[in-house]
């Protein structure tokens, strides 16, 4: 693997002595390839911490939730995420059509583990995976450019209180979301928007 070190990097290591130590970690556990205990990892996981830029390089980062298993690795070198409702704005994936770099964090806050993978980001609207993720907008696909383990020792410790009701799923509608119904946003929704009319479909606030 090609050493993803630059200046800055270099100057820090350098100025607190840990270049030797940088390199040794970067040709031990820095892989282009997603190990079947990646996989694993990574299928068990129900979110993750997505970080993006826009084409000036101004970054942003956001959190991504589902069921566990919504984060799907399809090959050593590819996995695979839905796109579901949110506020509209589409900050992360807009940046991906303009700028394809990502960089993904995933966290067991129970065990204490956590993962980053660095790769190349696609917008896939007509994803075939899309018939198996209800309600998904769309499904990005990420292409690992560097996979790794992160120190855990800084991790603390949660326990999952439950998941959100808002996650899609097959057996039920989902809810729609309180805010949506609020005087400020109701009229700006697209048309075709749930909580313009929820029906038989809970409103509710989180």
């Amino acid at each position: 693997m090609a050493s993803g070190f630059h200046d800055g990097s270099r100057s820090l290591q350098d100025r607190f002595d840990t270049r030797a130590l940088a390199d040794r970690i970067d040709g031990l556990l820095v892989s282009d390839t997603i190990s079947d205990g990646d996989r694993e990892f990574i299928e068990a996981r129900d979110m993750f911490f997505l970080a993006t830029a826009d084409a000036e390089g101004r970054p942003t980062c956001s959190y991504k939730g589902g069921e566990p298993g919504f984060i799907r690795v399809l090959d050593p070198h590819t996995l695979a995420f839905p796109n579901y409702d949110g506020n509209g704005i589409y900050l992360s994936t807009g940046n991906v059509l303009v700028n394809p770099e990502v960089g993904m964090l995933f966290i067991d806050f129970e065990q204490g583990h956590r993962m980053r993978l660095e790769g190349t980001a696609s917008v896939e609207l007509d994803d075939p995976l899309l018939a198996d993720y209800p309600e998904a907008q769309f499904v990005v696909r990420v292409r690992a450019r560097s996979v790794y383990p992160n120190c855990p020792r800084y991790i603390h410790r949660y326990e999952l209180v439950r998941r959100s009701s808002f996650v899609p799923r097959q057996d039920r509608l989902t809810p729609v979301p309180e805010w949506k119904r609020s005087d400020w946003a109701i009229d700006a929704l697209p048309e075709q928007d749930p909580a313009r009319d929820p029906g038989e479909r809970d409103v509710l606030g989180r």
